[in-house]
């Protein structure tokens, strides 16, 4: 993978999903998941076997996608106003703007206000999509199932494929290459699709494609049905009340989640064919990448937003242009990864100028070993509700509320069914992460800290009665003023 700086700027394509887990991708998935789209990115890029979100909620790791910066450099822990971190100096799409690129998101962005755009010449997002169908007053319209945006329960769409919000991005990125974008400058593309994130809600023939699978059942750490469960994550689970979802419910959400894996990547296939058609592809760098993970079941539980690996482990492939040299096509690279690694890997592919304050690495770099990789990956959700870190071996992480701990063996127990730390011992392991976790946060002068070292809150004892009382299924409408209809 011989440094390509000064070679012709490359053609840019940032494919993103939303809510799709490590597992449930390419060759880390299981073997009837139908990919063959990601599968081809994978054997002609880098696949990142590494890569985690440090705040596994949506606006966050897109955050971190157009600052370059962790969660912890540029603020945003929770689904916030992007304006409040971001406006348009030091963004990708400026950043690339800048090196002589015309960019276009397309797609889910989550930013807030809706339409800032953050430095992009171009966006279409869902609400063109949903003010489109609405205009064209066809009897069938998307999304009137009834099924919230947080909800695990499956559903089928109610609208044909080629009318679903999946297909409409695809069909927009492929008149972007082919019909609008300035064939005088190389461009940068964000086709960021809003699925697998619920509502599940696949159409035919994605709805019943998995049905008669072999469908994995859900896992159960020892921790998660233990009195000591962490309280933020039991929290959270009851908010939502997932612990409460029938397991044959559960085996049909994984079906339709797997199915609207596979509606995208079909659909990945159309702006691929594009950029063939057009005769780009070669030369076009293609990065894929999720923002989080899903638990679908797994630990009694929905969603996203603590460090497990259901939550936080995502797919990664960096796919060079076939015209470069050295590209370490179809090989793995063990690194940490995280999402604002994208950043610096784009703009040192397009020979642009890094803004200040980037914390990612140059992927490129790392995975032929011309640069180091980063130690430790850590992470932290809303107001400190918990601070995480690993090594990729190991992980450790504390939640403050009653000083709760858990540490994981990742490389003999990837699915985190035991929490070494309730065994009480002490262990090597624990003492070396809690020490890294607790300098990066003295560092950082987080609240997180007190008295030098990890603070402890207050258990909250609050009933399950009440915490189901306070539940948020994402009931929204498609007239929802928020980029959160999927």
């Amino acid at each position: 993978m011989a440094d390509q700086s000064d070679a012709r700027q490359p053609n840019i394509l940032l494919v993103t999903t939303d809510q799709q887990r490590y597992d449930a991708a390419g060759g880390a998935g299981p073997s009837f998941l139908r990919t063959p789209h990601f599968d081809l990115l994978c054997r002609e890029g880098v696949r990142f076997t590494q890569a985690r979100a440090d705040c596994p909620i949506c606006v966050p790791a897109r955050v971190s996608i157009m600052t370059g910066k962790t969660v912890f450099g540029h603020g945003m822990d929770t689904n916030g106003l992007t304006t409040q971190v971001m406006d348009r100096a030091g963004t990708l799409p400026t950043v690339l703007r800048d090196a002589g690129y015309q960019t276009a998101a397309i797609g889910k962005m989550h930013f807030g206000p809706m339409r800032a755009r953050h430095g992009f010449d171009e966006m279409l997002l869902p609400d063109d999509y949903y003010r489109e169908m609405r205009r064209a007053g066809h009897p069938m319209q998307p999304m009137r199932h009834g099924l919230g945006q947080n909800e695990l329960y499956p559903g089928m769409a109610t609208v044909p494929e080629s009318m679903t919000l999946t297909s409409w991005i695809a069909e927009q990125c492929v008149n972007y290459i082919r019909d609008r974008r300035d064939p005088t400058h190389p461009f940068f593309l964000w086709c960021s699709f809003g699925k697998p994130h619920p509502p599940l809600d696949p159409p035919e023939p994605y709805y019943s494609m998995y049905r008669n699978a072999p469908i994995p059942e859900p896992v159960f750490g020892d921790w998660s049905e233990d009195p000591r469960c962490p309280a933020c994550f039991a929290r959270h689970r009851e908010q939502w009340s997932c612990d409460l979802v029938p397991p044959e419910i559960i085996r049909e959400a994984r079906a339709a989640y797997y199915g609207l894996i596979t509606q995208i990547d079909y659909n990945l296939g159309r702006v691929l064919s594009a950029l063939v058609d057009d005769d780009l592809y070669r030369d076009t760098l293609i990065v894929y990448m999720s923002d989080h993970g899903e638990f679908l079941g797994d630990h009694h539980s929905g969603g996203k937003f603590t460090f497990h690996e259901a939550s936080a482990h995502v797919p990664l492939v960096l796919r060079l242009p076939q015209s470069w040299q050295d590209r370490g096509h179809g090989t793995t690279c063990d690194a940490l990864a995280t999402h604002a690694d994208i950043l610096p890997t784009l703009a040192a592919a397009a020979g642009a100028t890094l803004p200040d304050g980037v914390e990612g690495l140059d992927l490129r770099a790392v995975a032929r070993g011309d640069a180091p990789p980063r130690e430790y990956h850590d992470a932290t959700a809303i107001d400190g509700i918990y601070f995480g870190i690993t090594d990729g071996q190991y992980k450790y992480v504390y939640y403050p509320e009653g000083g709760t701990e858990q540490l994981f063996d990742l490389a003999n127990d990837p699915l985190e069914l035991h929490d070494l730390a309730l065994d009480g011992a002490t262990h090597p392991e624990r003492d070396r992460l809690r020490a890294a976790l607790v300098g990066r946060l003295r560092e950082r002068r987080s609240p997180g800290i007190e008295n030098g070292d990890l603070a402890v809150r207050p258990m909250q004892h609050d009933a399950t009665i009440d915490r189901r009382n306070r539940s948020w299924p994402g009931l929204h409408t498609d007239h929802c003023g928020i980029d959160v209809c999927h």
